[in-house]
């Protein structure tokens, strides 16, 4: 049934919105007293407030922190540079520069890894010989140029020419580099080199800029100093003192880095004379970052290094012994060493390879009484203890071990370190003289040919963990790395067997084999592998450390370093 009454409601509904909303709230409002009319306009206000406050509270919850762009950072380092150049980088402070500066067709993640940077992709022929790489079609020099493969070339026919003396001669020694295309350039090596792609981070010179200077110029051109990249970053400004040393350097954003401009606007380099200068800057604020410091809250990285004491039994026949190899190693307190010397930052090791991913460390003996463990071993092996010669002896091998002759480089570090193994050889019974020498001065007349009977030195591995120069028996003889004389025909085998394989897998078993078989016969006493580390601003983000070979390194990341943020709403953050 249909309700009579309808039309009239609807009449009354239509009239009742035919009035304007402010007249009819107006009207309900006269009819209020003043003290309701306040009250009312005081409510209306408190929950508009509240409204605005909770829409707001709601928008900041679902708003996402990303980085913006702005910011810079005042890093200090030790040293002064002098080649911004990656072919003729020689301290640490140039490789810190060059590495922010130039870019090479792959970089580093911060994992570690090897990623394309100025190339798009490569390929690797089938027999491990051939590498093929196609450049970015966007990438740039930081003055506009496109980067071609002509200037891929340049730059390494310039590492290979021996008159320009170039640090990376023996990288690429016996590479054949070829420009397909002008964005396809081809590697052929003389026989399969797994090692390869990291050599192919080395920053690529702009040849239109570098061709026409000759190589006894190279190091005296005004782009050692004002250069041209494709990196991160470029030079805005050098300083210099009165002596022509380079004071700071000034860099800012590459905006056509082909990765992306970076979040930092700047990096501010400042060089000191003394560690002990940088530290006091850095307590005192006028340094936001600094690497090899102890700080608090400081990052740390493993570094790709191992420190140890290597043996010369061409110097002194009683290390050809395994027994006094071996007891002389038990005898070291490795967690003591680094926990009084170096402050805790560095991992005790008995084998070769520095901690990482691929090998099983062989596990560091922790026994109660390091001295005691020693003795045994010399023991069980016919020697005794002379107390008043102050010597063990061994009757049988006409052996006698009483004084140990311990060179080192007289740095800090080296030189405590040399302290603590010298007490914990001498509670075994043996007298230790340290003898310590200038860096240099320790390379070029002491190592160089052989003359030390222990020599307390670091190792620095490649990220391919290549141990090839250190340990292989052709490797023995100056220019060779092989510091400890060793040779091992099975150890041979399996170097040069992961030095060609391109399999993953075959290289990481053998060097696994390689570190047991090493760590078993005591060409060493290895003690320590240092942890890098980096201070920096507690309000620097996306800072990402990869396994360190150099401290220029520790700028992998560095295109995502911020300070800046910004608060979007998540389908903004992409």
């Amino acid at each position: 049934m249909i309700d009579r009454n309808l039309p009239q409601w609807r009449e009354r509904l239509q009239r009742s919105w035919s009035v304007p909303l402010l007249e009819r709230l107006h009207e309900r409002l006269s009819a209020f007293t003043p003290g309701d009319r306040i009250l009312f306009y005081a409510l209306s206000i408190l929950v508009g407030i509240a409204s605005l406050s909770g829409l707001y509270a709601l928008e900041q919850s679902l708003l996402i922190e990303v980085p913006a762009y702005g910011g810079s950072l005042a890093e200090g380092e030790v040293g002064s540079p002098q080649f911004i150049n990656p072919l003729l980088a020689i301290s640490d402070a140039d490789r810190d520069l060059s590495a922010l500066v130039y870019a090479g067709l792959m970089g580093l993640s911060g994992s570690g890894t090897l990623v394309p940077v100025l190339a798009e992709n490569y390929s690797l022929s089938a027999d491990g010989k051939t590498y093929t790489f196609t450049l970015r079609a966007d990438a740039k020099f930081s003055d506009g140029t496109p980067v071609t493969a002509d200037d891929v070339v340049f730059t390494v026919e310039k590492a290979q020419n021996a008159s320009l003396k170039s640090p990376k001669y023996a990288d690429w020694s016996g590479v054949n580099a070829k420009a397909v295309d002008p964005h396809t350039v081809r590697f052929t090596l003389t026989k399969p080199y797994a090692p390869f792609l990291g050599l192919t981070t080395l920053g690529i010179l702009p040849s239109r800029l570098w061709k026409n200077i000759l190589n006894e110029e190279f190091p005296f051109s005004t782009l050692e100093t004002n250069p041209v990249g494709a990196g991160p970053f470029k030079v805005a400004s050098v300083s210099r003192d009165a002596s022509g040393l380079i004071k700071s350097v000034e860099l800012v954003e590459n905006p056509l880095y082909v990765l992306g401009r970076p979040y930092l606007d700047a990096i501010r380099f400042n060089f000191y004379a003394r560690n002990e200068d940088l530290t006091s800057a850095l307590a005192s604020g006028t340094e936001e970052s600094m690497y090899d410091v102890g700080a608090k809250g400081a990052l740390t990285a493993p570094y790709a290094r191992v420190f140890g004491v290597f043996w010369n039994p061409g110097e002194k026949q009683v290390f050809a012994r395994l027994e006094v190899r071996k007891a002389l190693s038990l005898a070291l307190d490795r967690q003591d060493i680094i926990d009084t010397v170096l402050g805790g930052y560095a991992t005790a090791i008995m084998g070769p390879v520095p901690p990482g991913e691929n090998v099983t460390q062989v596990p560091v003996p922790q026994p109660e009484n390091p001295t005691a463990a020693a003795a045994a071993v010399l023991q069980a092996s016919g020697w005794a203890y002379d107390g008043l010669a102050h010597a063990w002896k061994n009757a049988g091998a006409k052996r006698t071990l009483d004084r140990i002759t311990l060179r080192t480089s007289n740095v800090p570090e080296l030189k405590n370190v040399a302290s603590a193994v010298k007490a914990d050889w001498e509670r075994l019974g043996i007298s230790v003289d340290i003898e310590l020498y200038e860096p240099g001065d320790l390379s070029q007349n002491v190592i160089r040919p052989r003359k030390y009977e222990a020599l307390l030195y670091g190792m620095v591995i490649g990220r391919d963990q290549d141990l090839y120069a250190f340990w292989h028996s052709q490797e023995r003889n100056d220019p060779g790395l092989n510091i400890a004389l060793y040779a091992n025909k099975t150890i041979d085998a399996l170097l040069e067997s992961a030095r060609g394989s391109i399999s993953q897998d075959t290289r990481s078993k053998n060097l696994q084999k390689i570190e047991d078989i090493v760590a078993a016969e005591y060409p060493a006493a290895f003690i320590y592998a240092p942890n890098f580390t980096y201070a920096v601003p507690s309000d620097l983000k996306g800072v990402i450390l990869p396994q360190i070979i150099t401290p220029a390194d520790r700028f992998a990341t560095v295109a995502s370093w911020y300070r800046e943020t910004d608060a979007v709403w998540p389908f903004f953050a992409h």
